[in-house]
């Protein structure tokens, strides 16, 4: 006698499923079951059918699940300052603009409604998570919990004054936070030193002394520009990374963003001591800042992974355009084609990310008991027929727009293109007041 079928939230099936886990697999016409926010299977769409009795079914033959994007690095409440100061290096686009720009704006409003914009843009683009560094992350953690978006917060760590926090107020307030958040399941923190040209060697020491403590990792711009490490060289005589190993911060617990100049030796460091890369390739273009050796980093065995960087460098939050860009440009510094596949690209804006922030045995990939984070994405568009390699198209040929639903820990954030969690005319209207208060008019 068969048994009845199994009771479950949702079940979503699909012409074809990349569940990351296994590398390169490709599961056609297979279905996706979920249950309290959690996956139960993938399995063939009549066997699906016949275990189990959803209170939801969706069928999508012309689309592709796959897990969520992880970004792994943004500002993202600097979505309000997209196109404030373009086409400037880095240090004159930072203290001639954006710190001033900061300076007078900064307030728990402007990076609560920064931050909600920019993830309605992110959540479109198919990223159920991502990893934000910037000031007043309670306000981030507010809007992130509001929306039903993941996120790891970054606890903000820097010598300057600020609208947030005062020199010698950052840990404690940060540390704050972090308490406040336990028990969040959406929501986990990293400790978020800005650079180490912006940050003192004992406010270092007591980042790794907590970040060891309550076991959260550390999130920092290292080696983002030539001038970077040719200033730290000439003041101290040390390189950047020199100087982040001796104070014991050179670890599997570092998310070290950019990463563009490397020697071959501190590419050997970097893969020995387990750290994390987050690779910003169309941010570090747009500023000439340099090329992060993705390839031979991969080649030494480091965890790289991928991020936009913020809104105001970039200037978009896409991260399938991020991740193409990142397979194109390794190809081109690295003279082999070959190098960074699309199938790697893909494990870099997900499982990679997940592992970074400690965070892979929930997210990252489509395996029976992790979370229900996953997207739709339509491949029926003219510009990702015909189909020949699903993984090569979602690389390659996939316009962002065509992620047509967005599933976090099982709840719905887009549905058939339209957010369920932010609303747009909103969300234009408070961009368009801060552009107003920023020019003065």
């Amino acid at each position: 006698m068969p048994f009845p079928p199994i009771n479950i939230d949702l079940l979503v099936s699909a012409g074809h499923i990349v569940p990351i886990e296994p590398a390169g697999v490709v599961l056609e016409n297979h279905a996706l079951a979920v249950d309290q926010g959690r996956i139960l299977a993938l399995l063939p769409v009549n066997e699906a059918r016949a275990r189990y009795a959803p209170r939801k079914t969706l069928d999508l033959p012309g689309h592709a699940l796959m897990p969520g994007l992880i970004n792994m690095h943004t500002h993202s409440a600097m979505s309000l300052l997209r196109g404030i100061a373009d086409d400037l290096p880095l240090m004159d686009w930072l203290q001639g603009h954006i710190w001033p720009a900061e300076g007078a704006n900064m307030s728990y409003q402007f990076c609560h409604d920064g931050v909600r914009l920019a993830m309605a843009e992110m959540i479109r683009g198919g990223q159920t998570c991502f990893n934000d560094m910037y000031f007043f992350p309670d306000a981030t953690a507010a809007a992130v919990e509001a929306a039903g978006m993941r996120a790891a917060v970054g606890l903000i760590v820097i010598d300057f004054p600020s609208a947030w926090a005062q020199p010698g107020e950052y840990i404690h307030k940060g540390l704050a936070l972090h308490d406040s958040l336990r028990g969040k399941p959406l929501l986990k923190t990293t400790f978020a030193p800005h650079a180490p040209y912006t940050v003192n060697d004992e406010a270092l020491r007591q980042v790794r002394q907590y970040a060891t403590e309550l076991q959260i990792p550390i999130n920092m711009h290292i080696h983002e520009t030539a001038f970077e490490v040719e200033q730290a060289v000439a003041q101290t005589g040390k390189r950047p990374l020199q100087r982040l190993k001796e104070l014991d911060l050179l670890g599997p617990d570092l998310i070290a963003v950019h990463m563009t100049q490397l020697t071959d030796e501190e590419i050997e460091e970097v893969a020995h001591y387990g750290v994390h890369v987050a690779h910003c390739p169309e941010s570090n273009m747009k500023l000439a800042s340099g090329f992060c050796p993705v390839h031979r980093l991969m080649h030494a065995g480091a965890n790289v992974c991928v991020g936009t960087d913020g809104a105001a460098s970039n200037n978009d939050l896409d991260l399938f355009g991020e991740l193409r860009s990142a397979s194109l440009l390794a190809k081109v510094v690295s003279g082999d084609a070959r190098a960074l596949p699309a199938a790697k690209a893909l494990e870099m804006a997900t499982l990679a990310g997940a592992k970074a922030l400690g965070w892979d045995e929930s997210i990252g990939s489509l395996l029976p008991g992790k979370a229900a984070d996953f997207i739709a994405v339509d491949l029926a568009a003219l510009n990702t027929q015909p189909v020949y390699h699903v993984i090569s198209q979602l690389a390659y040929a996939l316009n962002s727009r065509q992620v047509d639903y967005v599933w976090v820990a099982g709840k719905p954030l887009l549905i058939e293109g339209q957010l369920q969690t932010l609303v747009e005319d909103e969300l234009r209207a408070k961009a368009s007041e801060w552009r107003n208060k920023i020019t003065n008019k």
